[in-house]
């Protein structure tokens, strides 16, 4: 601000009290307009930034073993009007939601203005669907089907539920995307994949603040557990970068360890290399980055890798099938919706560390090709010099936790651990396949899974942990002589038992039908997978 200078001498008094209203005039001008040099004024600051990471999860039954769907663009609306992109329009992203059912996962991280934000945009990109699987009767024969419905969803089909206004406020904080699977997908008879009949996909999310803690325990304060990915860059300070696979490709993420990590099948961060597959637990950072607490290799020579659940056994001559749900590599671009068969004859089998008390369950946990079941998560390594192969040779299994939704029907106490008996709905993989021909590893009761809970197990749920209560439990499954049981590392509120809808009556989807049929391994059950695409 310019000082206004009164040069007055010999002035009167009349013409000195006009020139002192000229100078408040020009004063109050001045302070007004903010003009000039080497003065100053109180202004309104602009709201602060926050950086915001969203996590992605869902809330499922047992019901579809895969729900995929691709991000064109998210937005935020605060009370006063103003709209924020978390995902800008054009950046696309996507993501399986099947594998995160009652976990988290990094799925973007922006800066916004604080607010108080009171709706929430998702803006679809591409193709978004799911994959049910099926046994039973198809023409005649007995058929283990594999049905993949995937629709170009539009903008208006997709709802974002905010149970509660979002305040963002803060350095950083995140928010949780969870998909309401039961909610975002009508599911027809999996047994007529010809027909394709009564399928659609209208994504439904809740979206809900998430507190991000500098030692997260657990998915609800910002965990992250058996995320898996590829290193493309090793960079300083013992940091990396990884791609984690979606149905769009592959995501980054920066990844961070200390010296607290620990490493799992390799000695120390200098074992890592680009090209190297890993596993991560770890907490994300204010920057959204992750900070891993574990990092194992599964295998540091693999090409490719495979996650999902087992599908068909033949011990007998050393074939399964797997649906993956994730799988990265040179090699396995343009697989059929993630459906394969491999043989196991040769493989390391093994169990993955993530949980750390195994030694203290009341029962010997192993993993091998004589105790190998269908519906068993397993992750699988492959060498690039032999995935070509028509049943290409895994050189790992390795046993990986996954998430059941079952209903408890009585409890007791063994040792340090209260084991459930659960109860899983009849459309769960494991006593829907196990009436498959030809396998040797049967159980007793595939409807039934015995899970322990220990003072490790974290309890998300809200709902009592008791008899006549539907909960969702994570952790690792085992076949013990015949008795499915869980190393429980989570739990969560269930999610209840709906049965897919009758598709009598209904009209066919009008989309572009694929058909593949092939002989299962070794003589099993012909296997037909059938992909229906469409635009409506």
């Amino acid at each position: 601000m310019d000082t206004v200078r009164l040069h007055a001498s010999r002035r009167s008094t009349s013409s000195l009290g006009v020139a002192f209203v000229v100078a408040a005039a020009l004063l109050a001008v001045g302070m007004a307009t903010g003009c000039g040099s080497g003065g100053s004024m109180t202004k309104v600051p602009p709201p602060a930034n926050t950086n915001v990471t969203v996590m992605v999860s869902s809330t499922a039954n047992d019901l579809l073993p895969e729900f995929d769907v691709n991000f064109q663009g998210i937005s935020l609306t605060g009370q006063s009007g103003n709209t924020v992109q978390l995902l800008s329009l054009g950046m696309g992203e996507a993501a399986e939601f099947t594998h995160i059912n009652g976990l988290a996962e990094p799925l973007v991280t922006a800066s916004i203005p604080q607010d108080v934000y009171t709706s929430a945009t998702l803006a679809p990109g591409g193709f978004s669907g799911f994959v049910c699987i099926a046994l039973g009767p198809v023409d005649g024969q007995e058929t283990l089907a594999t049905d993949s419905f995937d629709n170009v969803v539009q903008t208006s089909a997709v709802t974002v539920t905010l149970p509660s206004p979002i305040t963002v406020t803060g350095a950083s904080m995140g928010l949780s995307l969870n998909l309401q699977v039961s909610q975002s997908a009508t599911v027809g008879d999996c047994l007529t994949p010809d027909g394709f009949e009564g399928f659609s996909v209208n994504p439904a999310f809740t979206l809900t603040a998430l507190n991000l803690s500098s030692s997260p325990t657990n998915s609800a304060n910002g965990k992250v557990v058996a995320l898996d990915g590829q290193i493309t860059a090793i960079g300083t300070g013992d940091s990396f970068t990884i791609s984690i696979p979606d149905v769009a490709g592959a995501r980054p993420l920066s990844v961070n360890s200390g010296s607290t990590t620990v490493y799992q099948g390799i000695s120390n961060f200098s074992a890592l290399a680009v090209g190297t597959f890993v596993d991560l637990d770890g907490a994300i950072q204010s920057d959204g980055s992750l900070g891993a607490t574990r990092i194992a290799v599964e295998d540091s020579s693999a090409g490719d890798v495979f996650r999902g659940p087992v599908i068909e056994v033949v011990p007998s001559v050393g074939v399964l099938s797997m649906h993956g749900h994730q799988w990265q590599g040179q090699d396995v671009l343009g697989l059929a919706e993630g459906s394969m068969n491999l043989d196991f004859s040769g493989s390391i089998f093994q169990i993955s560390d993530q949980l750390t008390n195994l030694g203290g369950l009341p029962f010997v946990p192993s993993f091998s090709a004589a105790n190998m079941v269908p519906g068993q998560e397993v992750y699988a390594s492959f060498s690039s010099s032999t995935f070509v192969s028509p049943r290409p040779p895994a050189t790992t299994m390795t046993l990986m936790p996954q998430t059941i939704d079952g209903t408890v029907t009585a409890s007791s106490q063994s040792g340090n651990f209260t084991d459930y008996t659960v109860t899983l709905a009849p459309y769960d993989l494991f006593p829907m396949l196990a009436v498959q021909p030809e396998q040797t590893n049967v159980e007793n009761n595939p409807s039934q899974v015995e899970v322990y809970v220990d003072n490790h197990t974290q309890m998300l749920n809200t709902q009592g942990l008791a008899p006549g209560s539907t909960l969702r439990f994570y952790g690792l499954v085992f076949n013990d002589n015949g008795t499915l049981r869980m190393d429980c590392a989570q739990v969560n509120d269930g999610v209840a038992f709906v049965p897919p809808q009758s598709n009598s009556g209904t009209q066919a989807q009008v989309g572009q039908p694929q058909t593949i049929r092939r002989i299962g391994p070794a003589g099993l059950p012909q296997t037909i997978t059938t992909v229906t695409r469409s635009n409506n």
